[in-house]
C-alpha cells in the first residue's frame, strides 16, 4: 500500500509517493521545474492561475508513477498542503472565476488591519495568534468591495 502526498506551494507543486508501512520514499517530483510564475499586476498584488496549479499537480504525479513503477491502485490515500491565505474563487459549479490572490498579496491587509481594531488585540492574538492584516477573509472583503460581480450571484470560496 502507497500514500500519495502534494504540496502545491508558490513556486511549484511537489509530490511525494510513500510506503504506507515503512515510510520510505519511493519517488518524488516537482513541477513547473523552474519558479511558477507569479503576477503583479500592481505594487504589492500577487496572483497565480489555479489552473496551473492543476496542469502541475498533473505532471508531477505522472512523473511519480513513472518513476515508482506503481499501480495508481496500490495507493490508499491522497493528501495534500496548499500555501496559507491563498483565496481561490470558485463557482457552484466548481470553475474557478480569478485568479487566486496568494499569501504574499497585501491588498487586502487595510481590512485586516480594521478587523484587527474592531475584534481588539486579545482576541487577535489570543484566538487568531496573529492579526488578520494577510488573512484569507481581508482579500475576501477586498474582492467583495472591488470586483462585486464575482460574490453578488453564485460564487462560493
Amino acid at each position: 500500500m502507497y500514500l500519495l502526498g502534494y504540496d502545491i506551494g508558490t513556486s511549484s507543486v511537489k509530490a511525494a509517493l510513500v510506503e504506507a508501512e515503512t515510510g520510505r520514499c519511493v519517488a518524488s517530483d516537482y513541477c513547473p521545474k523552474t519558479e511558477a510564475p507569479i503576477k503583479t499586476l500592481r505594487p504589492g498584488w500577487a496572483e497565480q492561475r489555479p489552473d496551473d496549479w492543476m496542469d502541475y499537480l498533473c505532471a508531477a504525479t505522472h512523473a511519480v508513477l513513472e518513476k515508482s513503477d506503481v499501480n495508481p491502485a496500490d495507493i490508499k490515500a491522497v493528501g495534500f498542503s496548499y500555501q496559507m491565505h491563498g483565496l481561490v474563487l470558485i463557482d457552484r459549479r466548481g470553475q474557478v472565476l480569478r485568479d487566486s490572490i496568494i499569501w504574499c498579496d497585501s491588498r487586502g491587509v487595510p481590512y485586516g488591519e480594521r478587523a484587527f481594531s474592531d475584534l481588539g488585540a486579545d482576541v487577535c492574538l489570543g484566538r487568531l495568534l496573529n492579526s488578520p492584516g494577510n488573512f484569507t477573509a481581508s482579500k475576501l472583503a477586498w474582492v467583495r468591495d472591488n470586483e462585486p460581480d464575482l460574490t453578488a450571484h453564485d460564487a462560493v470560496t
